[in-house]
Protein backbone atom coordinates (compact mmCIF):
# COMPACT_ATOMS: atom_id res chain seq x y z
CA UNK A 1 0.00 0.00 0.00
CA UNK A 2 0.89 3.70 -0.89
CA UNK A 3 0.25 4.65 2.76
CA UNK A 4 3.36 2.22 3.95
CA UNK A 5 5.82 3.17 1.49
CA UNK A 6 5.02 7.00 2.64
CA UNK A 7 5.54 6.28 6.32
CA UNK A 8 8.67 4.48 5.20
CA UNK A 9 9.34 7.81 3.80
CA UNK A 10 8.53 10.05 6.27
CA UNK A 11 11.03 8.03 8.32
CA UNK A 12 13.85 8.27 5.86
CA UNK A 13 13.27 12.11 6.14
CA UNK A 14 13.58 11.50 10.07
CA UNK A 15 16.69 9.79 10.45
CA UNK A 16 18.14 12.28 7.58
CA UNK A 17 17.39 15.47 9.90
CA UNK A 18 18.54 13.65 13.15
CA UNK A 19 22.05 12.62 11.53
CA UNK A 20 22.69 15.87 10.33
CA UNK A 21 21.93 18.09 12.45
CA UNK A 22 21.07 17.70 16.33
CA UNK A 23 20.01 21.23 16.99
CA UNK A 24 17.29 21.37 14.07
CA UNK A 25 16.31 17.74 15.46
CA UNK A 26 15.26 19.57 18.65
CA UNK A 27 13.44 22.36 17.37
CA UNK A 28 11.25 19.89 15.52
CA UNK A 29 10.40 17.73 18.44
CA UNK A 30 9.25 20.87 20.19
CA UNK A 31 6.82 21.35 17.47
CA UNK A 32 3.32 20.47 17.55
CA UNK A 33 2.81 16.83 16.68
CA UNK A 34 1.31 16.95 13.50
CA UNK A 35 3.68 19.57 12.13
CA UNK A 36 7.00 17.41 12.56
CA UNK A 37 6.66 15.08 9.85
CA UNK A 38 6.24 17.81 6.99
CA UNK A 39 9.01 19.97 8.75
CA UNK A 40 11.42 16.66 8.59
CA UNK A 41 10.34 16.48 4.67
CA UNK A 42 11.52 19.84 4.02
CA UNK A 43 14.91 19.65 5.65
CA UNK A 44 15.42 16.08 4.07
CA UNK A 45 14.93 17.41 0.78
CA UNK A 46 17.23 20.68 1.72
CA UNK A 47 19.68 18.63 2.89
CA UNK A 48 20.17 16.28 0.06
CA UNK A 49 20.82 19.76 -2.24
CA UNK A 50 23.24 20.78 0.45
CA UNK A 51 25.48 16.89 -0.31
CA UNK A 52 25.28 17.10 -3.41
CA UNK A 53 26.82 20.99 -3.83
CA UNK A 54 29.11 20.63 -0.29
CA UNK A 55 29.90 16.70 -0.03
CA UNK A 56 30.41 14.98 -3.45
CA UNK A 57 33.88 15.93 -4.76
CA UNK A 58 34.50 13.19 -7.03
CA UNK A 59 31.09 13.06 -9.00
CA UNK A 60 29.13 15.25 -11.21
CA UNK A 61 27.90 17.66 -8.76
CA UNK A 62 26.16 19.24 -12.25
CA UNK A 63 24.56 16.35 -13.63
CA UNK A 64 23.54 14.87 -9.92
CA UNK A 65 21.74 18.98 -9.14
CA UNK A 66 19.95 18.64 -12.38
CA UNK A 67 18.90 15.05 -11.98
CA UNK A 68 17.97 15.83 -8.35
CA UNK A 69 15.84 18.99 -10.07
CA UNK A 70 14.00 16.81 -12.28
CA UNK A 71 13.09 14.65 -10.24
CA UNK A 72 11.70 16.71 -7.41
CA UNK A 73 9.30 18.24 -10.14
CA UNK A 74 8.48 15.03 -11.49
CA UNK A 75 7.27 13.69 -8.04
CA UNK A 76 5.79 16.75 -7.37
CA UNK A 77 3.84 16.50 -10.61
CA UNK A 78 3.54 12.65 -10.43
CA UNK A 79 2.66 12.39 -6.49
CA UNK A 80 5.39 9.72 -6.35
CA UNK A 81 9.15 9.04 -6.38
CA UNK A 82 11.14 5.40 -5.74
CA UNK A 83 13.26 8.08 -3.55
CA UNK A 84 12.33 8.31 -0.08
CA UNK A 85 13.14 11.70 0.41
CA UNK A 86 11.76 13.51 -2.45
CA UNK A 87 8.49 11.05 -2.31
CA UNK A 88 8.40 12.30 1.29
CA UNK A 89 8.73 16.11 0.46
CA UNK A 90 6.23 15.82 -2.56
CA UNK A 91 3.51 14.56 -0.27
CA UNK A 92 4.13 17.85 1.55
CA UNK A 93 4.39 19.93 -1.12
CA UNK A 94 1.20 19.07 -2.35
CA UNK A 95 -0.71 18.76 0.48
CA UNK A 96 0.32 22.46 1.72
CA UNK A 97 0.11 23.76 -1.64
CA UNK A 98 4.14 24.92 -1.54
CA UNK A 99 4.87 27.64 -4.02
CA UNK A 100 6.91 25.53 -6.75
CA UNK A 101 8.77 28.80 -7.24
CA UNK A 102 9.93 28.73 -3.66
CA UNK A 103 11.72 25.77 -5.24
CA UNK A 104 13.11 26.49 -7.83
CA UNK A 105 14.77 29.66 -5.89
CA UNK A 106 16.16 27.54 -3.57
CA UNK A 107 17.90 25.24 -6.29
CA UNK A 108 19.22 28.40 -8.24
CA UNK A 109 21.01 29.40 -4.99
CA UNK A 110 22.05 25.55 -4.57
CA UNK A 111 23.16 26.00 -8.40
CA UNK A 112 24.99 29.43 -7.25
CA UNK A 113 27.81 27.37 -4.84
CA UNK A 114 28.64 24.72 -7.81
CA UNK A 115 30.41 27.97 -9.64
CA UNK A 116 33.35 30.25 -8.22
CA UNK A 117 32.11 33.75 -8.28
CA UNK A 118 32.21 36.99 -6.22
CA UNK A 119 29.56 38.13 -4.57
CA UNK A 120 28.11 41.36 -5.10
CA UNK A 121 25.92 42.86 -3.00
CA UNK A 122 22.73 41.61 -5.39
CA UNK A 123 24.39 38.15 -5.99
CA UNK A 124 24.40 37.88 -2.09
CA UNK A 125 20.71 39.38 -1.65
CA UNK A 126 19.21 36.07 -4.23
CA UNK A 127 21.50 33.33 -2.80
CA UNK A 128 20.21 34.49 1.04
CA UNK A 129 16.51 34.18 -0.67
CA UNK A 130 17.47 31.23 -2.55
CA UNK A 131 19.21 29.22 0.51
CA UNK A 132 17.26 30.48 3.09
CA UNK A 133 14.79 32.95 3.08
CA UNK A 134 12.42 30.46 0.58
CA UNK A 135 13.11 27.55 2.98
CA UNK A 136 11.41 29.86 6.02
CA UNK A 137 8.78 30.43 3.74
CA UNK A 138 7.98 26.74 2.64
CA UNK A 139 8.08 25.96 6.73
CA UNK A 140 5.75 29.00 7.34
CA UNK A 141 3.28 27.19 4.93
CA UNK A 142 3.09 24.48 6.52
CA UNK A 143 2.90 26.40 9.87
CA UNK A 144 -0.14 28.41 8.58
CA UNK A 145 -2.15 25.57 7.35
CA UNK A 146 -3.35 26.88 4.41
CA UNK A 147 -4.44 29.97 6.01
CA UNK A 148 -3.50 32.54 3.55
CA UNK A 149 -3.87 35.52 5.91
CA UNK A 150 -1.84 34.13 8.25
CA UNK A 151 0.90 33.58 5.71
CA UNK A 152 1.12 37.07 4.38
CA UNK A 153 1.28 38.41 7.57
CA UNK A 154 3.75 36.77 8.76
CA UNK A 155 6.02 36.10 5.36
CA UNK A 156 8.87 39.09 6.15
CA UNK A 157 9.54 38.05 9.59
CA UNK A 158 9.62 34.44 8.00
CA UNK A 159 12.41 35.68 5.77
CA UNK A 160 14.28 37.65 8.37
CA UNK A 161 14.99 34.59 10.43
CA UNK A 162 15.85 32.85 7.53
CA UNK A 163 18.36 35.22 6.85
CA UNK A 164 19.58 35.77 10.10
CA UNK A 165 20.00 31.96 10.32
CA UNK A 166 21.84 31.89 7.14
CA UNK A 167 24.35 34.56 8.09
CA UNK A 168 25.39 32.80 11.11
CA UNK A 169 25.69 29.91 9.31
CA UNK A 170 28.38 31.74 6.69
CA UNK A 171 30.03 33.10 10.20
CA UNK A 172 30.27 29.79 11.49
CA UNK A 173 31.43 28.13 8.56
CA UNK A 174 33.77 30.83 7.11
CA UNK A 175 36.88 28.78 7.30
CA UNK A 176 35.39 25.86 6.09
CA UNK A 177 33.67 27.63 3.21
CA UNK A 178 37.05 29.72 2.36
CA UNK A 179 40.23 27.15 2.59
CA UNK A 180 38.01 23.96 1.56
CA UNK A 181 35.53 25.10 -0.76
CA UNK A 182 36.75 28.44 -1.97
CA UNK A 183 33.72 30.06 -1.10
CA UNK A 184 33.17 34.08 0.14
CA UNK A 185 29.91 34.39 0.66
CA UNK A 186 30.24 38.22 1.76
CA UNK A 187 29.84 40.95 -0.57
CA UNK A 188 32.90 43.36 -0.67
CA UNK A 189 34.97 41.74 1.73
CA UNK A 190 38.47 39.89 1.19
CA UNK A 191 38.37 36.66 3.60
CA UNK A 192 42.19 36.58 3.20
CA UNK A 193 42.30 39.94 4.79
CA UNK A 194 38.86 39.58 7.34
CA UNK A 195 38.76 41.90 10.06
CA UNK A 196 37.09 42.56 13.36
CA UNK A 197 35.13 46.28 11.67
CA UNK A 198 34.17 43.80 8.79
CA UNK A 199 33.12 40.96 11.31
CA UNK A 200 30.72 43.95 12.84
CA UNK A 201 28.95 45.03 9.94
CA UNK A 202 28.12 41.59 9.35
CA UNK A 203 26.49 41.26 13.38
CA UNK A 204 24.89 44.42 12.96
CA UNK A 205 22.83 43.06 10.27
CA UNK A 206 22.24 39.96 11.99
CA UNK A 207 21.08 41.47 15.10
CA UNK A 208 17.99 43.42 13.23
CA UNK A 209 17.39 40.73 11.41
CA UNK A 210 16.50 38.88 14.89
CA UNK A 211 15.09 41.61 16.49
CA UNK A 212 12.45 41.72 13.12
CA UNK A 213 12.24 38.07 13.52
CA UNK A 214 11.04 37.67 17.31
CA UNK A 215 8.26 39.84 16.43
CA UNK A 216 7.02 37.51 14.31
CA UNK A 217 7.57 34.23 15.85
CA UNK A 218 5.22 35.61 18.97
CA UNK A 219 2.65 36.18 16.40
CA UNK A 220 3.29 32.09 14.88
CA UNK A 221 0.32 29.22 15.58
CA UNK A 222 0.71 27.69 19.42
CA UNK A 223 1.48 24.56 17.62
CA UNK A 224 4.82 26.13 15.77
CA UNK A 225 5.97 28.90 18.59
CA UNK A 226 7.47 26.47 20.55
CA UNK A 227 9.69 24.78 18.28
CA UNK A 228 10.73 27.86 16.54
CA UNK A 229 11.70 29.36 19.45
CA UNK A 230 14.08 26.67 20.38
CA UNK A 231 15.63 26.88 17.11
CA UNK A 232 16.20 30.90 17.68
CA UNK A 233 17.58 30.80 20.80
CA UNK A 234 20.03 28.12 19.77
CA UNK A 235 21.49 30.52 17.06
CA UNK A 236 21.62 33.65 19.33
CA UNK A 237 23.13 31.40 21.77
CA UNK A 238 25.72 30.75 18.71
CA UNK A 239 25.72 34.32 17.27
CA UNK A 240 27.08 35.52 21.22
CA UNK A 241 29.70 33.28 21.06
CA UNK A 242 30.80 34.14 17.64
CA UNK A 243 30.27 37.49 18.38
CA UNK A 244 32.65 37.27 21.25
CA UNK A 245 35.51 36.20 19.45
CA UNK A 246 37.97 38.07 16.82
CA UNK A 247 38.03 37.85 12.93
CA UNK A 248 41.03 36.02 13.43
CA UNK A 249 39.63 33.82 15.61
CA UNK A 250 36.51 32.22 13.75
CA UNK A 251 38.84 31.96 10.55
CA UNK A 252 40.66 29.11 12.34
CA UNK A 253 37.78 27.41 14.07
CA UNK A 254 34.18 25.93 13.38
CA UNK A 255 32.54 27.78 16.89
CA UNK A 256 29.84 25.02 17.97
CA UNK A 257 27.73 24.36 20.98
CA UNK A 258 27.93 22.02 23.07
CA UNK A 259 24.84 19.28 23.29
CA UNK A 260 24.57 19.66 27.12
CA UNK A 261 24.49 23.53 26.56
CA UNK A 262 21.89 22.54 23.56
CA UNK A 263 20.08 20.73 26.37
CA UNK A 264 20.20 23.64 29.19
CA UNK A 265 18.61 25.99 26.01
CA UNK A 266 15.96 23.46 25.50
CA UNK A 267 15.25 23.64 29.33
CA UNK A 268 15.09 27.65 28.98
CA UNK A 269 12.93 27.83 25.94
CA UNK A 270 10.04 25.69 27.25
CA UNK A 271 10.14 27.40 30.59
CA UNK A 272 10.09 31.00 28.95
CA UNK A 273 7.26 29.49 26.08
CA UNK A 274 4.90 28.05 29.25
CA UNK A 275 5.47 31.52 31.02
CA UNK A 276 4.58 33.86 27.95
CA UNK A 277 7.83 35.51 28.41
CA UNK A 278 9.40 35.24 24.70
Amino acid sequence: MKQLFDKVSEECSKLTTRKYSTSFSLGIYFLGKELRSPIYAVYGFVRLADEIVDSFHNFDKNYLLDKFEHDTFEAIEQGISLNPILNSFQCVVNKYNIDHQLIRQFLKSMRMDLVECEFTPDLYDEYILGSAEVVGLMCLKIFTNGNENDYKKLKPYAMKLGSAFQKINFLRDIKSDFQSLSRSYFPNVNLAVFCDSQKQLIEDEIEEEFAEALVGIKMLPSSARNGVYLSYIYYKKLFCKIKGLSAERIMTERIRISNHLKVALMFDSIIKHKLNVI
